[in-house]
């Protein structure tokens, strides 16, 4: 449990880190380059390493070592018991690939319009959408709790809205970062439905397929892009290989963790290293001096960040919660007749030493 718990306290901030780092990067390379898609292509392909960076540590880490092939059949289970087959690889492989482009994209575009620090927070909405998706098309648990989370993520959604009293970036920002966090939960649930729970290898496999088919089927669209002169450049010298690197390696580490961290540690820290993006974020603005944080953007991350924080409980919360409490009535109804009976037990050997001294006098 102790080794447990320092790899969640690793990997809380290292998540943290590379997701705030990745929002940052992407905010500076807007200042000299504004292509979103193709930014959101570039990194996608960087998803293909995925597989071979899980296969170097099951190289250093297992006893019984597999060679590449058998252990990327073994992983390839995932898309069923024949593996993966050209029919499956699009079937499965170009829903999820067509969500994973739309939430990164408009991820880029939301931080377009608004801050780092509010895109982040609008982001962890994401959270109360799967809950939403999961109730209504998977037939989950209804939970009170989490339909409360649920309206304090759009109450915050609306208030955010609000703090630039509605204005038209404000607004279309807004609805870019909340269609990201739809994207996203759309893809976990559907995820979810058609393949179930993955285990790492798998996971790794899945994401590097989603590499090989953003390389393979969308490069097409950067190019369209580029020639009607949508998203535009001088030359390839002249874009900013630095930022974009920066961006998609921070980007494959912080997926890597995601996954890494189920793994090596309990997977409620992965969430909170995620929502903890948002303060970090905002320290980074507030030291660029990039936002002004008044009532109603302030009150507006909280709401967001506790809706989030409630979306953890578990779905036994309410009778943990009560367990918790009866088995500390119980505890306290022991101490106090342990008390009593420790008060008795004295009072008798009082009244019995008084007796012994009594007689004798007699």
């Amino acid at each position: 449990m102790v080794l447990k718990a320092v790899w969640g306290l690793l990997i809380i901030l290292s998540v943290s880190s590379s997701w705030v780092g990745t929002t940052q990067i992407v905010k500076i390379t807007y200042k000299n380059f504004y292509c979103p898609f193709f930014m959101t292509w570039f990194s996608t392909n960087w998803n293909i390493m995925f597989f071979p960076v899980y296969y170097s540590g099951h190289l250093a880490t297992a006893q019984e070592k597999q060679s590449p092939m058998k252990k990327f059949r073994e992983c390839s289970r995932i898309f069923g018991e024949d593996g993966l087959t050209l029919k499956l690889f699009l079937k499965r492989t170009a829903p999820f690939s067509i969500l994973w482009t739309l939430t990164n994209y408009l991820y880029l575009l939301a931080l377009k319009k608004l801050t780092a620090t509010d895109v982040s927070a609008l982001f962890c909405c994401n959270k109360a959408f799967v809950f939403l998706l999961s109730w209504i098309v998977l037939k989950d648990r209804f939970m009170g709790v989490r339909i409360v989370a649920a309206i304090m993520a759009i109450t915050g959604i609306v208030m955010m809205a609000y703090a630039d009293n509605f204005h038209a970036d404000s607004i279309i920002g807004v609805a870019f970062a909340v269609g990201s966090a739809s994207t996203s939960a759309l893809y976990k649930v559907l995820f979810k439905m058609f393949l179930g729970s993955a285990n790492f290898g798998e996971a790794a496999h899945f994401v590097s397929t989603l590499g090989f088919f953003n390389l393979i089927f969308i490069s097409f669209t950067p190019v369209i892009l580029y020639f009607t002169k949508v998203e535009h450049w001088s030359s390839f010298a002249a874009l900013p290989w630095g930022c974009l690197c920066g961006m998609a390696g921070l980007w494959l580490v912080f997926n890597i963790l995601v996954n890494v961290g189920v793994v090596l540690t309990y997977p409620i820290l992965i969430s909170i290293g995620t929502v903890l993006s948002v303060p970090g974020n905002a320290a980074v603005d507030l030291l660029k001096q990039e936002v002004i944080f008044n009532v109603v953007r302030l009150a507006a991350t909280i709401i967001i960040c506790i809706g989030f924080l409630l979306m953890l409980l578990p779905e036994e919360w309410d009778e943990i919660t009560l367990r918790f409490i009866n088995s500390l009535k119980e505890k306290k109804g022991e101490e106090h007749m342990d008390d009593i009976t420790d008060s008795s037990v004295h009072l008798r050997s009082r009244s019995r030493a008084n007796g012994t001294v009594s007689i004798p006098l007699a």
